[in-house]
């Protein structure tokens, strides 16, 4: 039986759904993104991991989001295009979706039940969290937008 996560669909960019139950067997780092954030250098740091451990084991998903401050207003050509061709994003980037509220994406829903963030609460708090996720699809530490990426490396390479 598999885990609860591989249950999920996401949309591309292309507007095509993508099922999780692809990245089966892959340690997970989860992000919602934005392209006009204090934290948005972060890609960098988040293609460094992708380049470091993203071979057969481990996978970067980027969730572009609009609902912190407005910082992400673009479509998504367009943040696709930022993202690749100021961070030479590689890792996938997807459409973009809301974290919080009624039209939240079910993937963050399910995610921020899994892992909550400080004093219990699940909502997100602002762009560039992160949940990491196994191989076996456990979702086991959640990530404040101020961790960067590189700071998780170890966590990565534990359950790698």
């Amino acid at each position: 039986m598999s885990a609860p996560i591989y249950s999920f669909s996401v949309k591309t960019v292309e507007k095509r759904y993508k099922s999780l139950a692809d990245y089966q067997g892959k340690v997970l780092l989860i992000v919602n993104t934005a392209s006009h954030c204090a934290f948005t250098p972060q890609y960098k740091e988040l293609q460094a991991l992708y380049e470091k451990y993203g071979n057969e084991s481990f996978e970067v998903l980027a969730f572009p989001c609009n609902q912190f401050a407005g910082q992400e207003p673009e479509e998504n050509a367009e943040i696709v295009s930022f993202c690749q061709l100021t961070y030479q994003v590689t890792f996938p980037v997807f459409a973009k979706i809301d974290v919080n509220g009624n039209n939240a994406l079910p993937l963050f829903a399910y995610l921020k039940t899994q892992q909550k963030g400080v004093l219990g609460t699940e909502a997100i708090k602002w762009n560039f969290t992160k949940f990491l996720v196994t191989a076996k699809g456990e979702v086991v530490k959640r990530y404040s937008p101020s961790t960067t990426p590189s700071s998780i490396a170890q966590d990565i390479e534990s359950y790698l």
